[in-house]
C-alpha cells in the first residue's frame, strides 16, 4: 500500500470520524433542548442516530488500525482478527440500528408500505456487507495460516542449510 493511498484513506477516515462526532453532539444537544412536536418520535430517532454514529466510529477506528498494520507489514497475524471482527460487529450493529429506524418509521407508512419494504431491503443489504467482510476474514485466516506455514518451512530449511 503506497504512502499516498494510506494518507488519502486516513484523511477520509478523520473527516468521517469528525462528521460522526459532530452529528452525535448535535443529537445530544437536540435531546437536551428541543422538545418533540408529536409528528415523529424524535427522542428514539435521536438516540438511534447516536448509536448508529457510534457503530460507524468503531468501524473507522478498526479500519485505521488495520491500515496501520498493513503499513507495518503485520496484517497477516492473529492480531488483525480483532479489528476485522470489530468491523463486522460494527456493520451488524449498524444494520440493527437501521432496522430499528425502519420499525419506528413503519407506522407512518401505512398508506405506502413500499417505503418500509425498501428500508428493510437496505437493512438486508447492510447485513450483506457484513457477510462480505466475513468472507474477507476467512481469506485473511487462510493467508495467516499460509504465512505461519511458510515461516515453519523456512525455519526447517535454515536448519538443513
Amino acid at each position: 500500500m503506497g504512502k499516498l493511498t494510506v494518507r488519502a484513506l486516513r484523511v477520509v477516515l478523520v473527516v468521517v470520524l469528525a462528521g460522526t462526532v459532530f452529528v452525535q453532539a448535535l443529537m445530544v444537544w437536540a435531546l437536551a433542548t428541543d422538545p418533540e412536536d408529536g409528528s415523529l418520535p424524535l427522542t428514539p430517532l435521536r438516540v438511534i442516530t447516536i448509536l448508529g454514529m457510534a457503530s460507524v466510529q468503531v468501524a473507522l477506528v478498526c479500519v485505521w488500525r488495520l491500515v496501520a498494520m498493513v503499513r507495518r507489514g503485520t496484517v497477516f497475524s492473529h492480531a488483525a482478527f480483532r479489528y476485522v471482527d470489530g468491523v463486522i460487529g460494527a456493520i451488524v450493529a449498524a444494520a440493527l440500528v437501521w432496522f430499528a429506524v425502519t420499525v419506528i418509521n413503519a407506522p407512518g407508512q401505512r398508506d405506502d408500505p413500499g417505503v418500509t419494504v425498501i428500508m428493510g431491503g437496505v437493512g438486508v443489504a447492510i447485513l450483506g456487507v457484513a457477510l462480505i467482510v466475513l468472507v474477507l476474514r476467512m481469506l485473511l485466516a487462510q493467508a495467516v495460516a499460509r504465512d505461519v506455514e511458510a515461516a515453519q518451512m523456512q525455519a526447517e530449511l535454515d536448519e538443513v542449510i
